[in-house]
């Protein structure tokens, strides 16, 4: 576990923060600007010193000094020494590791990382997303007993972006380390976390799995209505590639889903965007949306003064449905009533 408990007043702001979270794997730290994100993640790197409370890693309280703390930090930009070459910097990671951890670790980092084609560049030959890569790979070569990444991506364009997220997937389905990520965008939380704290004004709002914080109320009230949606993890049961429909198995159903390619038997995590669910209080028939599922209404909550927020279980996952006030009073819909959920193939955002 990283148990984090610390004060830590500055100025006007102060971050009071408590939170426990299973490892490996990535705790993300989700919030509007200023709220005290990177506050955090530096007292937790040693960087900076809380007035009260302490950080742990399993049974080791980590109150050493920054450089002896063996904590790996990658920030918005990749700061590498202009004047070493790719292999060069990686080299500087291993050397910081206090031993030589030799050369199947360096290749194991490449590999991992894909860097082999640029080991000989220097950082001005590369892009952002390169950049980026090696500043993982020289972190993870300091043999980190924790690796903080501070917005990693933030500064890089959407194709840069695609291009770097795929290695941090790798990094945390392959590696045993445990991994702190701060992010303001909730695609990147709900793509890579297996833990979300969810932060405002300095204090912990919510936490937990991808799939409770996305249907946790909390969570509006930072990211907007509008992108208020179920994240929903599966198993892909078949996939047909002339039609690019995958059938994914969630909780005792299926969900029919689009997608360019897909492996039967592998993982997929999804959302399910509140305002693109529609519910039916009887079976639909003759309609082209793929998915009409049968479930049971679990709650219906106010979602502003025109609509409410509809928590439905459909065998095991649950959905959001944002409903007018009106098409509650005339389908009478109520907690613990049968309905049928309609969703589109296309409507499916992979995560």
């Amino acid at each position: 576990m990283l148990s984090v408990d610390v004060v830590k007043r500055r100025g006007d702001f102060t971050l009071r923060v408590a939170f426990a979270a299973p490892t490996p794997g990535i705790v993300a730290l989700f919030g509007r600007s200023g709220c005290g994100k990177t506050t955090l993640v530096d007292i937790i790197a040693g960087l900076l010193q809380p007035d009260e409370g302490r950080v742990r890693l399993g049974d080791l309280e980590l109150a050493a000094p920054p450089e002896r703390r063996r904590i790996g930090y990658v920030f918005q930009d990749a700061r590498l020494f202009p004047h070493y070459n790719v292999a060069g910097n990686l080299k500087y990671g291993r050397k910081r590791a206090g031993a030589d951890s030799g050369s199947n670790r360096f290749d194991e980092v490449v590999s991992l990382l894909g860097l082999a084609p640029l080991l000989d560049r220097k950082p001005n030959q590369l892009s952002g997303g390169e950049r980026q890569r090696v500043a993982l790979g020289r972190a993870l070569l300091c043999q980190p007993r924790l690796l903080l990444l501070d917005e990693p991506v933030a500064s890089l364009d959407a194709a840069r972006r695609e291009e770097v997220m795929p290695y941090l997937e790798k990094l945390r389905d392959s590696l045993s380390i445990p991994m702190v990520y701060v992010s303001h965008q909730l695609d990147e939380v709900l793509r890579l976390a297996t833990h979300v704290v969810l932060l405002d004004a300095g204090s912990v709002i919510a936490q937990g799995s991808p799939v409770q914080i996305s249907l946790d109320p909390q969570l509006g009230s930072i990211v907007g209505r509008e992108s208020i949606g179920a994240v929903l993890e599966g198993k892909i049961a078949s996939f047909d590639s002339r039609s690019r429909l995958a059938e994914l198995q969630v909780g005792r159903g299926r969900l029919s889903i689009s997608v360019n390619h897909a492996r039967v038997g592998g993982s997929v995590r999804v959302q399910l965007l509140a305002r693109d669910i529609i519910l039916s209080s009887e079976i639909p028939r003759s309609l082209s949306v793929r998915n009409i599922i049968e479930g049971r209404i679990e709650e219906i909550a106010d979602d502003g003064s025109d609509a409410k927020l509809i928590r439905v279980d459909i065998g095991g996952a649950v959905v959001l449905a944002r409903v007018t006030n009106n098409a509650v009073e005339q389908l009478g819909l109520r907690p613990g009533m049968t309905t049928w959920v309609l969703v589109k193939a296309v409507s499916a955002r992979i995560l």
